[in-house]
């Protein structure tokens, strides 16, 4: 199963956001720095007028249908900011049974 790279992102600051919430009471909290995702995907352009380009996460060692000149890797620095505060966000909690 395909994930669309906004897919991806999106769940991505979702759990930053959670641990971020379970930190807030916490001793210790740490400072969330740049983010940095390396990725290969699938690039893909629809063929209907206007239609976007859309980027799909690949599972390394999948098995797919897409050729291998249509796969792509790219790294993403995030550099995550809070809305109506200034600098970087702290996070902390507790770990949760699969984080790494």
């Amino acid at each position: 199963m395909a994930v669309e790279l906004a897919e991806l992102v999106g769940q991505l600051r979702s759990a930053l956001t959670d641990a971020m919430n379970a930190g807030d009471d916490a001793d210790l909290r740490f400072e969330l720095g740049p983010v940095e995702l390396e990725l290969t995907v699938g690039v893909n352009k629809d063929v209907r007028p206007g239609a976007k380009v859309r980027f799909w996460v690949v599972e390394l060692g999948a098995e797919g249908t897409m050729s291998s000149q249509a796969l792509q890797r790219i790294k993403l620095t995030l550099d995550p900011r809070k809305a109506g505060q200034d600098g970087r966000p702290w996070i902390g909690g507790d770990e949760i049974e699969g984080e790494r």
